[in-house]
């Protein structure tokens, strides 16, 4: 499902506190900068193996909220990852954690924000969850419901 992405200044001025504002301050690494549709989650703290398996399938124009706790320490997305999600339809990532491969992904027609860059790779054991509720930066993602995201911030509407 295709959701046409509205900027998110705009979409506060219709809705007031009626709509989700995550508070965590992410930054821009794909090259596409407002990005919008239905979320999908996944939680993986350093591992992305289930992240790898959800890319690879017909993204439909959804956002992939991954929470990955916030760590520093290793990149749950990099150019390969991120370019799976571009193939297959998905509109963006929003990543509670690290990336790398930073200069491809910035020539990828896809929405990524993340906290910031590590050369490390994650670990690959399949541990944690998908399409459960996450909570980042003070609001709670479930799925169907609708991101929108761009260069002020993310917010969500609820279903």
């Amino acid at each position: 499902m295709s959701v046409t992405p509205v900027p998110t200044a705009d979409l506060y001025d219709e809705y007031g506190e009626a709509l989700g504002i995550c508070a965590t301050e992410f930054r821009p690494f794909g090259g596409r900068r407002l990005f919008a549709g239905p979320v999908r989650t996944v939680q993986c703290h350093e591992d992305n193996a289930l992240l790898r398996g959800l890319v690879q399938t017909p993204g439909e124009g959804a956002v992939l909220v991954v929470d990955g706790g916030g760590s520093p320490r290793t990149a749950l997305v990099g150019d390969v990852l991120a370019g799976a999600a571009e193939r297959n339809g998905w509109a963006g990532l929003i990543i509670n954690g690290s990336v790398r491969d930073s200069v491809a992904l910035g020539g990828l027609d896809l929405g990524i924000k993340a906290l910031g860059t590590v050369p490390r790779k994650s670990g690959k054991t399949g541990a944690g969850a998908v399409d459960e509720p996450v909570t980042i930066g003070g609001i709670t993602f479930r799925p169907g419901d609708t991101v929108h995201a761009d260069d002020d911030g993310v917010v969500v509407l609820p279903r």
